[in-house]
């Protein structure tokens, strides 16, 4: 069903579709908004030549919803939309994580707030792919940088949310979608299924060993599973118990926190400077320019934004005497990277922020730079 190997030139988000169907997707529902529409356009003529389903509901509500039940028949699914559809989705984000619901979400990040800049780039949408829903709840998120990286973290965001239960948020943003570039596709992937139970279930669907995951109990398989957003103990029913939810809701954080070190991926250039840029999505791409002209300066370009990759910030900011984050935003994941950073001993972290869905050019990166 996937592309042969090979090299192919393809828009961003037709790599991100292609990315999906390689990690085995055969569901999607969607519903048009710019800058991801070109997602759900290609899918319409994939999914359906090999047998997945494209449906196109009526709302991004419905979309992330049907996305949900289709995973509990046991069908990778996702679902793809930009600022305000991802605003709508948040309620059933939070039921994902609480219902340990595998599942993708791609968020091709456009200017806001409310309907924004709708062709143009942003990164407005990190905090809120974080924090977006109410409780305490880890989900993981990754950001892509080039057309390759949609592919390749298409594939890892599945694999991701397979393995850990999670629902796995791909921020691109409008540039990268919407760009073209070359795509080497290998002979071989990786590809990671959900561990399924093969016993029937009837009264501890949600039990867990020491990986803190619970094994899937497919709905049609012959169990008896009782799914539900309220506090619930090991055979997934409600229980308004003090103790049974503060266990639950520890795990669910734990079990992303306690593999963060597996989770997280970034690339460190130039390694040995004393200035480094902090960078991920679309800004990544203008500081590599800038870098390969000035090896005094280095570059950590962050591949997961959630959970914050703590080790590899720390690794730059011991030896760091300042740290320059780009973002187009006004400084979401700014504060993270200053509060880690600067415990580390790094005493300087300064944002060079740009908004107005234009991204930041390799010549204003260097003129920031000799500025400071």
């Amino acid at each position: 069903m996937r592309l042969p190997e090979g090299t192919y030139f393809l828009q961003g988000n037709e790599a991100c579709a292609e990315g999906a169907i390689a990690a085995g997707l055969r569901f999607f529902a969607g519903y048009p908004i710019t800058p991801s529409t070109e997602i759900a356009e290609r899918l319409a003529l994939r999914l359906p030549e090999e047998g997945g389903i494209f449906i196109q509901m009526e709302d991004e509500i419905a979309s992330i919803s049907a996305v949900i039940g289709a995973s509990w028949v046991g069908a990778k699914a996702m679902t793809a939309t930009s600022g305000p559809g991802f605003s709508l989705m948040q309620e059933s984000i939070g039921y994902a994580a609480m219902t340990e619901t595998p599942l993708v979400i791609v968020n091709v990040m456009r200017g806001g707030p409310s309907t924004g800049l709708p062709t143009l780039p942003s990164q407005g949408d990190v905090m809120q792919a974080k924090f977006g829903s109410h409780g305490d709840y880890e989900i993981i998120a990754l950001a892509p940088a080039t057309v390759q990286d949609m592919f390749d973290m298409t594939i890892q965001a599945f694999n991701l949310s397979e393995e850990y239960r999670v629902p796995v948020i791909i921020l691109s943003d409008a540039e990268v979608g919407h760009m073209r570039g070359k795509v080497k596709v290998p002979e071989k992937l990786e590809v990671i299924n959900r561990k399924i139970r093969t016993d029937k279930v009837w009264h501890d669907g949600f039990a867990y060993d020491e990986s803190l995951i619970p094994s899937f109990p497919v709905f049609g398989k012959g169990s008896r599973v009782h799914v539900t957003g309220l506090s619930h103990d090991i055979a997934g029913y409600p229980r308004n118990d003090p103790e049974v939810h503060q266990e639950l809701v520890i795990r669910l954080s734990e079990k992303i926190l306690k593999n963060r070190d597996r989770i997280c991926s970034s690339q460190i250039f130039n390694e040995n400077a004393e200035r480094f840029i902090v960078a991920y999505g679309s800004p990544a791409l203008a500081a590599r320019e800038v870098i390969r002209s000035n090896g005094s300066v280095g570059l950590l370009q962050l591949k997961t934004i959630w959970p914050t990759p703590e080790k590899q910030i720390i690794k730059i900011a011991r030896q760091a005497t300042e740290i320059i984050v780009l973002e187009m935003n006004l400084g979401q994941i700014y504060r993270e990277i200053q509060r880690i950073a600067c415990t580390a001993g790094c005493a300087r972290v300064r944002l060079f922020s740009k908004l107005g869905g234009v991204v930041h050019t390799p010549k204003e990166i260097a003129m920031f730079l000799k500025g400071g």
